[in-house]
């Protein structure tokens, strides 16, 4: 123990309180009454002096800044959130003796890591943050706080896997890159662990069904169709029990996944970014992030249900059989298609004499011109009705998908059919909410690599004020610095919708809009 000569007993009972330096470190002597504390003079949420800090009731000290209240006789933080450092204090031959040694890194962790989930729980993102960087600090792994923060939110999204996780992989892959800074890493995680406390706020529990059942991957595909979370769940712990892993999984899933217009294309973008958050967090994380994804699969929406998209099955069935028309491969014939049916017959038509590949390539093409020529008029004006409430992300999901459905059909081919005419379905909805007459040149991007560097460096710093909002600007960069590797020939086109993108003005919430529909809507009731 390395015991530091502090100041002498006298000095102390003079002044009440004194400041020493030890290790690096302030240290706050403290003397009320007949005893003795010590403990860090910074004050764990924004560095206030506790030297300038009120003493009350013996043994409470209350940081004057923002009122946090600190017991010094146990540390424990009675207003306000973390805990406040206390050091062993004693008295020799009329001296003042502080144990001042750096705390054991393995318990310091262990506190941290414990004291997370009150963080997440009041939503305190500047703790967060803070926290995290302790651990950082203390040379323990930072990606720790986010290993927690989903053991912490699991059964607390009802629905399963939520923008948070999907958007954590993104993320984090943003964290390992070579040349993102120590502030910007530390900006990545901040990023995951306040989305995963606003998707986990509430304060509900949702336990997940028990119980675990031989792996059949029929049974798991016709379980979610059934929309049996129980039955489903247990197949997928079942097959983790007899060695098989996310990876292993990920045919049935994906299958799943595309077997409909599955929650306007989410659902294969949640099983893409399972499978790489759990890459990247370990093993032991995988059964909490599979039954996410299992939930989410089971209570996905499923938007070919609905007239817009309803010939969706249909076209899945007559794909490769003979038709009646061969229309040229072209971007052009999508975006006049005018609806999601039009689309998909178009798609379906070159299916017959087209490779895959090829046809991904020109649905992109549209996609990314139609990201570039969307029509903000629809997404400002108060005066709509519900069926056209669209926004930019109607338009960047259409290239998130792209680049997740890309992934699933490399790797189970059978899936492209699905994967093409689900991003059929999202270019031709958006059909009738783009201008073809508006001026893109501003946003043409001359260097590529330079522009996607840029925006890269851009989101450690995005200003926006809902994770939703960020993530999906973290998303649509990740996909599409992706899709120019894969879809070259409309590199120009994806690099100029996102500038545009990144330059548009977003509305928060569309307050007059949401009143004037609900008047409507309870005036047809």
């Amino acid at each position: 123990m390395a015991w530091i000569d502090a100041l002498s007993l006298d000095d102390l009972e003079a002044e009440g309180r004194a400041v020493v330096r030890a290790t690096g470190r302030q240290i706050l002597v403290v003397k009320a009454g007949e005893r003795l504390f010590a403990c860090a003079n910074r004050c764990p949420h924004e560095g206030y002096p506790l030297l300038e800090g009120t003493l009350a009731c013996g043994a409470v000290l209350t940081c004057n800044w923002h009122n946090w209240k600190f017991d010094l006789s146990t540390g424990e933080t009675l207003v306000g959130g973390d805990r406040l450092d206390l050091f062993p204090v004693r008295v020799c031959g009329g001296r003042v003796l502080v144990e001042a040694s750096e705390p054991d890194p393995a318990e310091r962790r262990k506190a941290i890591l414990k004291g997370l989930p009150k963080a997440l729980y009041d939503r305190d993102q500047q703790r967060l943050v803070r926290e995290t960087a302790r651990l950082a600090r203390i040379g323990a792994d930072p990606v720790d706080a986010v290993r927690r923060a989903v053991i912490w939110v699991a059964e607390r999204l009802e629905f399963g896997t939520t923008h948070a996780l999907a958007g954590a992989a993104d993320w984090l892959r943003l964290y390992d890159d070579p040349s993102t800074a120590e502030d910007e890493k530390l900006v990545a995680l901040g990023e995951i662990l306040g989305h995963v406390a606003e998707d986990g706020h509430g304060g509900k529990n949702y336990p997940f069904p028990k119980g675990k059942a031989d792996w059949n991957a029929a049974a798991f595909y016709a379980a979610v169709e059934a929309e049996d979370e129980a039955a489903a769940s247990a197949l997928a712990k079942g097959a983790l029990r007899d060695g098989l892993t996310l990876d292993g999984l990920f045919p049935a899933l994906a299958k799943a996944a595309l077997a409909h217009y599955n929650d306007f294309g989410h659902s294969v973008i949640y099983t893409v970014k399972t499978i790489d958050l759990a890459r990247r967090l370990g093993p032991e994380l995988e059964p909490v992030l599979l039954r996410l994804l299992v939930r989410s699969l089971v209570s996905a929406t499923r938007e070919d249900l609905v007239p817009e998209f309803a010939s969706y099955a249909a076209r899945i069935e007559a794909w490769g059989k003979p038709v009646l028309r061969h229309p040229p491969l072209a971007a052009a014939g999508l975006l006049t298609a005018g609806s999601a049916k039009d689309a998909m017959a178009l798609v379906g038509a070159w299916g017959l004499r087209h490779a895959p590949e090829r046809i991904f390539a020109v649905l992109v093409e549209a996609a990314a011109w139609q990201l570039l020529h969307a029509d903000e008029t629809f997404m400002v004006r108060a005066d709509g009705k519900l069926a056209d409430n669209v926004g930019w992300l109607d338009f960047t999901h259409a290239l998130t998908f792209a680049e997740s459905g890309h992934r699933a059909a490399r790797l189970v081919p059978q899936l492209w059919p699905e994967v093409l005419l689900q991003l059929a379905c999202f270019v031709g909805r958006n059909c009738g909410y783009t201008d073809e007459n508006l001026d893109v040149r501003p946003f043409a991007v001359p260097d590529v690599g330079v522009f996607l560097a840029d925006r890269k460096r851009g989101l450690f710093d995005h200003g926006r004020d809902r994770f939703i909002v960020s993530v999906h600007l973290l998303k649509t960069l990740i996909a599409a610095s992706i899709l120019i590797e894969s879809v070259p020939d409309a590199t120009s086109l994806i690099a100029a919708g996102l500038n545009r993108l990144t330059h548009a003005r977003m509305k928060g919430r569309h307050v007059l809009r949401t009143a004037r529909q609900m008047l409507d809507l309870v005036a047809r009731q």
